[in-house]
């Protein structure tokens, strides 16, 4: 099938061509345009919807008389019984590149959506804290799972001029989920049993099912399908995504793009390991990706894999989950007394933080990553200050300092809407998007459980710090609010609107003249051969 309409042989140098012709709209506009893609985008972020909710949930739990009378604990006991969801979550963020390469990132989504219901279940009918840790470090598992697979779905799924948004809904729905929980929280504080927090530690059941069964009804991830081979339905698949005919010059263009990356990623695999690819034993496909990994340290590849962790280092320690799942402490720690007045100051800060990442959502892929985190750094060390130098002159005598103290919980809100529309989605966004095919989801997994292990050890330490430094927790944050700024501005490179195999030519990792060599051949082959499913008609 070939006619002036459709040449389905577009050339190397014309996929690039065609591409940029038909380039599509950024922000809203592109949204508009691509209803699909969106929509499957939107649904597969109720992964961040659960990650969220279990995460702002235990914020207002952990203070109910109730649950506190089950659970009579220290601070650092209450410390390990929050953050023992971010080491479960470590976990999962490892162990889930394997499952995500193997089994797809679809069918790994349900997986770990089962393995999530599982630790809600244990949850939600605890009977003594060890139920509690072990309900907790489970539910873990899954949302360090979901974190890592969500993202990484989103952003092979996306067209590139919209892909830093959708990927950025993530994010959103993580604070959908953090806004939900705390309002959940508020309502059900007026009950006087233990129905008080076992109704919102069961609720996030219901979610976990509807993304376990409803993704089975979207599709594959198309550069999945061609990573195993099945090349007719990830052209199939990528053309439904761009709600174009399989045979348009467009959909075709990108999937030869894709099929380009898959072929180069398994050329090179070949000649670094050629005894075990020749093997072709399980044994062998274990230590190939086992090998896989030793990869991502070397020159090359380092570089992205260093700064997706630091970003990740960052979005931690610019403290602002501690601040989420301890708002009641901080809220009285800044004068604030009564356990409804503190848990109505929480609600904001959801509010707030939900509100603010939907510029992220809009905007993100008009205005660029560096630029928004360059912002909020600035504006977040500021705030932190603040705070710090409030809490250090009034903290002894907050009673007679109370409009102080609304200045200090003014000012962390603030800080809360800047993190909201930068770090927060971004962190996501960027490590979904600068690795290679071959290594993206053990990139990621690796990127994620820094994520979460910078995550468990500030839920760890920040009651014994806000116990014992007091003002010096803020002090201490600001002091890494102050470093992320310098950190993006010399070392974070720009990735608006780069598709994700141009990637390579930002950071360098296909700039020998090698490997150059081999993906122009790559390209050339991968443009002689017939479409599958086009060239039969």
């Amino acid at each position: 099938m070939q006619d002036s309409k459709h040449d389905i042989h577009t050339g190397v140098d014309d996929n690039a061509v065609v591409i940029q012709q038909r380039k599509g709209s950024s922000g809203i506009k592109g949204i508009i345009e691509n209803p699909y893609v969106f929509a499957v985008a939107l649904f597969a972020s109720l992964g961040g919807v659960l990650f969220g909710y279990d995460q702002g949930v235990i914020s207002g739990v952990q203070e109910m008389e109730t649950f506190m009378a089950r659970f009579p604990m220290d601070s650092t006991t209450n410390g390990l019984v929050v953050s023992i969801l971010e080491l479960g979550a470590w976990v999962g963020a490892w162990i889930v590149g394997y499952f995500a390469d193997k089994i797809s990132r679809k069918y790994s989504i349900v997986l770990f959506s089962v393995v999530f219901l599982l630790g809600s279940s244990i949850q939600g009918g605890a009977q003594n804290v060890g139920y509690m840790f072990g309900g907790r470090f489970v539910t873990g598992m899954a949302v360090g799972a979901l974190s890592m697979l969500v993202p990484l779905y989103q952003s092979e799924i996306a067209p590139p001029e919209i892909r830093g948004s959708l990927v950025s809904l993530q994010q959103q729905a993580v604070t959908f989920g953090i806004l939900i929980s705390f309002w959940i929280d508020y309502g059900t504080q007026f009950i006087s049993n233990e129905a008080q927090w076992r109704v919102p530690l069961c609720l996030q059941i219901a979610i976990g099912v509807i993304l376990g069964v409803g993704i089975l009804f979207f599709p594959f991830s198309p550069r999945w399908l061609a990573s195993v081979g099945r090349d007719e339905e990830s052209l199939r698949v990528l053309a439904k995504l761009r709600r174009v005919p399989v045979d348009d010059p467009l959909a075709i263009a990108e999937w030869r793009e894709i099929k380009a990356t898959v072929e180069f990623d398994r050329r090179v695999q070949a000649e670094m390991y050629p005894d075990l690819v020749q093997q072709g034993t399980r044994t062998a496909a274990i230590k190939v990706n086992l090998l896989g990994y030793v990869e991502l340290f070397r020159k090359g590849m380092f570089n992205r894999l260093f700064i997706a962790c630091a970003i990740m280092f960052f979005q931690q320690f610019v403290g602002v989950n501690a601040l989420i799942y301890y708002a009641p402490k901080i809220f009285q720690s800044v004068g604030l007394t009564g356990d409804t007045v503190s848990l109505l100051a929480t609600g904001v800060v959801g509010i707030i933080n939900f509100v603010l990442t939907v510029p992220t959502v809009l905007f993100l892929d008009s205005f660029g990553r560096k630029p928004m985190l360059l912002a909020a750094s600035a504006f977040m060390t500021c705030c932190m200050i603040i705070i710090a130098v409030i809490v250090g002159m009034f903290s002894d005598d907050w009673e007679n300092h109370t409009k102080e103290g609304w200045v200090a919980v003014v000012f962390v809100y603030i800080f809360i809407a800047n993190f909201a529309y930068s770090w927060g989605p971004i962190g996501w966004v960027y490590g979904s998007e600068i690795f290679p095919l071959r290594a993206r989801a053990k990139a990621m997994s690796i990127s994620t459980s820094a994520n979460w292990m910078c995550n468990f050890i500030i839920g760890l330490i920040t009651p014994p710090m806000l116990d014992s430094i007091g003002y010096g927790t803020y002090v201490f944050f600001g002091c890494f609010c102050f470093i992320s700024f310098f950190f993006v501005l010399f070392l974070v490179p720009e990735t608006k609107g780069r598709t994700l195999e141009e990637m390579d030519a930002i950071f360098g990792g296909n700039s020998a003249a090698h490997d150059a060599e081999l993906m122009a051949q790559v390209q050339q082959d991968v443009a002689a051969e017939p479409i599958p499913g086009v060239s039969k008609v």
